[in-house]
């Protein structure tokens, strides 16, 4: 038995590689306009596109705005803590450091002591606030 002849609807390797083919739709990319990516490829790369947009343009700020609210949060309870803590003691030392000086008719006095040094303090941060905003504003501008 003699092999057959190869037929033209269907190429041997020999004759692939000497004679020019035409390329096959799936081999070689599509000039440009003549034909399009299927409309299911196109609407998933699409999705995959606005699902990184949305990730890298609200998911990692967020996350970052989270990070800088949960610090700023614990920062301010623990300064909060602190501030009451050493008005406390503060207000113990006068009554206990002082002798008899703030007993019977003045024992509201060390209250207003501290009432007013906290008052104060305050206001010291609330100036220095203003001055840095305002430093801040003329360096931007």
């Amino acid at each position: 038995m003699d092999p057959a002849p190869p037929t033209d609807s269907a190429p041997d390797s020999s004759r692939a590689s000497t004679s020019p083919s035409p390329a096959s739709p799936s081999s070689a990319p599509a000039p440009a306009g003549h034909r399009s990516p299927p409309l299911p490829q196109l609407v998933t790369e699409l999705r995959d596109l606005v699902v990184s947009y949305l990730k890298q343009q609200t998911l990692v700020p967020l996350q970052q705005l989270g990070r800088y609210i949960g610090f700023g949060l614990g920062g301010s309870l623990l300064l909060g803590f602190g501030v009451v803590f050493l008005a406390m003691s503060g207000l113990r030392a006068l009554q206990e450091e002082t002798g008899d000086t703030f007993t019977g008719d003045w024992s509201w006095v060390p209250y207003v002591i501290v009432t007013f040094a906290l008052l104060l303090g305050g206001a010291l941060v609330w100036l220095a606030r203003g001055a840095r905003r305002l430093k801040k504003e003329a360096r931007s501008a």
